[in-house]
């Protein structure tokens, strides 16, 4: 364990003795350590929870109920809108971008309510999973659980899924400080609604970045997410075993949005709107919930963003026109209200598969003033071409070091305020090649051979990719193999070691890929997008540990796995061992590589995933397994348990 874990770790070791106090579910909560808040359903203006973070101040419980259901965009709970925008705004009102469809909801909003907590509260959520027929999950975005591994939130590795009609406690310590979120960790529902925001904050001393803004608002809370007028599972069933290719319609800021310009056939949707005071500084936080390949550009008309964190770690200072997100990172920035008192377009453009359909939304930066309308927008129409901005970018689309024209998330690009440690030692403990793209292979899930297979349905122009990660695809198990691992036979997992024998590269390999990694060792991963399928892009995820991004670079349209091994012993990656950035979500230039380094000092079972919905349901994930099964925490007292039945 790090010094820091362990400092933090005493200062809030009382209230870790309540972690698994006894919550009576008519209300009353018993707990050490901890000033009682219980948060419902209500629709409340602020939760207690969301204060001013003080060292030495009482830590708070703060109990939240979700509600998972089937819901609907403009339902009967929106009265008239948008012909009356107030009725856009009544409570359980969903509004989103005007086009009606079936959505899914927690506690009827879209995003779900925003937590936002100090670093050391105790976090319970019970999720109440009230859909008729779908499990449910929620993973903390963010969280690395090293107290509460168990919730972590995915189904078949941490847990078994919440099933229909069930209720589900979480019950954590909100340990690492940042900008964070929530969302459902099965199947594709983050992309039709089970997302949120996570927001914990440090007490101002630790703020490395305090003098340098004057507010940080849970209204400045920016969630973006690409977005279709129909249920996700139905485009993914249509892409994969049809010639219907996905295609994101918009994109949604905090679940507002409009079709602008030569898309709009309605009557115009509110956006979202973000109020500041002439002469004050704000942290604004940008959280991408999105789930297709569909990378957002966000810019703010006569402003520059001063990016100063990433996935809640700090960095130098670092100024520019737009900021590139990809799915499952955040960012935080400041604006200085400095321009004349008006409203200012907000403007956010869609990349890759959302460039096809020319996708972007806008938001309003609005300067608080008795002549301003809080109805009133920029003048002009929006369109597509109009969105981007020139200048300095932080994060490109499929650019590496290489490239001189802007900052990627790389150093020395982009640089860590916190100090070296071990991960930057010259050699780590493990080196780890991950290579993928997508392969055209006979996938059972898409084809049955010999009635219909890759050769003769490639001709109908109804082929389907698969993506996969050293030419495997994940398999998960019917028996969660943290939460049940003593019932687990380990023979069943593999990697590309164990099934080297099989002629991967042609036929489908399909298993339980699981990575053994030694407790407290350096590891650093090599990802490689190869990219010969297509032009396409992975952000990928580190559940239980951050890691610090020490080399990015695209090499050309595309790369072998042979090619960077060669690069590698000669030498001609150029990593930085000073103070690269730390983050836990981090995208690939396609035709390039990044190299992660992060210490596996979090004992468990923690999976690594593309950050693309449609990616990972399809297997491209691994887990890796840090220390041994005795190393691991152990599970509390009557958890859930699952695994498959036969008379």
């Amino acid at each position: 364990m790090s010094v820091k874990s362990y400092e933090f770790l005493l200062s809030i070791l009382p209230g870790l003795l309540a972690v698994h106090a006894p919550l009576s579910r008519s209300g009353q909560i018993k707990q050490i350590g901890y000033s009682n808040n219980i948060v419902g359903n209500e629709d409340l203006p602020q939760s207690p929870c969301s204060r001013k973070c003080v060292t030495g101040a009482p830590l708070m419980l703060c109990h939240y109920v979700f509600t998972f259901e089937s819901y609907e965009v403009l339902s009967k709970a929106c009265f008239d809108c948008p012909n009356n925008v107030e009725d856009c705004f009544r409570p359980d009102c969903v509004p989103a971008d005007g086009v009606k469809r079936s959505i899914l909801t927690v506690n009827r909003k879209m995003p779900g309510p925003l937590i936002s907590v100090c670093q050391g509260d105790k976090v319970v959520v019970d999720v109440v999973n009230d859909l008729s027929s779908e499990s449910a999950s929620i993973h903390w975005h963010g969280q690395k659980m090293r107290y509460s591994p168990y919730m972590d939130g995915v189904p078949h590795i941490t847990q078994c899924p919440i099933y229909a009609k069930s209720t589900f406690g979480y019950n954590f310590i909100a340990e690492d400080a940042g900008t964070h979120f929530w969302h459902s960790h099965i199947g594709l529902q983050r992309g039709d609604g089970i997302f949120g925001g996570l927001i914990v904050r440090a007490p101002r001393e630790k703020d490395l970045h305090r003098n340098r803004y004057d507010f940080d608002l849970d209204e400045h809370v920016i969630i973006i997410t690409d977005w279709d007028h129909s249920l996700v599972t139905q485009k993914y069933t249509a892409h994969y075993h049809n010639n219907i290719k996905y295609k994101s319609s918009n994109i949604l800021v905090n679940g507002l949005g409009r079709l602008f310009g030569e898309r709009n056939n309605s009557v115009p949707m509110p956006t979202a709107r973000f109020k500041v005071k002439k002469g004050n500084r704000y942290r604004f936080r940008i959280i991408n919930s999105g789930f297709a390949v569909c990378p957002i550009e966000m810019s703010i008309d006569k402003h520059i963003l001063k990016v100063i964190s990433s996935d809640g770690y700090d960095i130098k200072e670092t100024e520019a026109d737009s900021l590139v997100t990809y799915a499952g990172e955040r960012f935080d920035f400041i604006i200085d209200a400095n321009q004349p008192e008006n409203v200012y377009w907000i403007k956010f453009k869609g990349f890759m598969q959302c460039k096809s359909n020319n996708v972007f939304q806008a938001a309003v930066l609005h300067y608080e003033s008795d002549t301003i309308n809080s109805n009133v927008y920029p003048n002009g129409d929006l369109t597509y071409k109009e969105m981007g901005r020139s200048g300095k970018q932080i994060n490109p689309l499929n650019k590496g070091t290489e490239s001189s024209s802007n900052t990627v998330v790389a150093a020395p690009d982009l640089q860590s305020l916190l100090p070296w440690d071990e991960t930057l030692k010259e050699i780590p403990d493990f080196t780890y090649y991950i290579s993928y793209d997508f392969f055209l292979i006979n996938n059972p899930h898409f084809y049955k051979p010999p009635f219909y297979d890759v050769n003769n349905v490639k001709k109908k122009r109804m082929d389907s990719y698969t993506p996969q990660l050293n030419h495997i695809s994940m398999k998960l198990l019917s028996v969660p193999i943290f939460s049940q691992r003593d019932e687990i036979n380990e023979e069943l997992f593999c990697n590309e070691t164990t099934v080297k024998y099989q002629d991967c590269r042609n036929n489908f390999c399909s298993c339980p890929h699981v990575i053994q990694v030694k407790l407290n060792s350096v590891v650093e991963l090599i990802l490689i997008d190869n990219g010969f399928a297509f032009n396409s892009n992975h952000p990928f995820h580190l559940h239980g540990h951050a890691f610090r991004v020490v080399a990015m670079e695209r090499v050309g349209l595309n790369v072998t796995l042979e090619k960077v091994i060669q690069m590698n012993e000669n030498g001609q990656i150029r990593r930085n061992l000073k103070n690269p950035p730390w983050k836990d979500t981090v995208t690939v230039p396609d035709g390039g590589y990044t190299v992660l380094r992060f210490h596996a000092a979090n004992p468990g079972y923690w999976i690594f995933h593309c950050h693309i919905e449609l990616h990972v349901e399809l297997g491209m994930a691994l887990v890796f397994k840090v220390g041994e099964n005795k190393d691991m925490l152990p599970v509390p007292l009557n958890f859930p348990k699952c695994r498959n039945y036969f008379p």
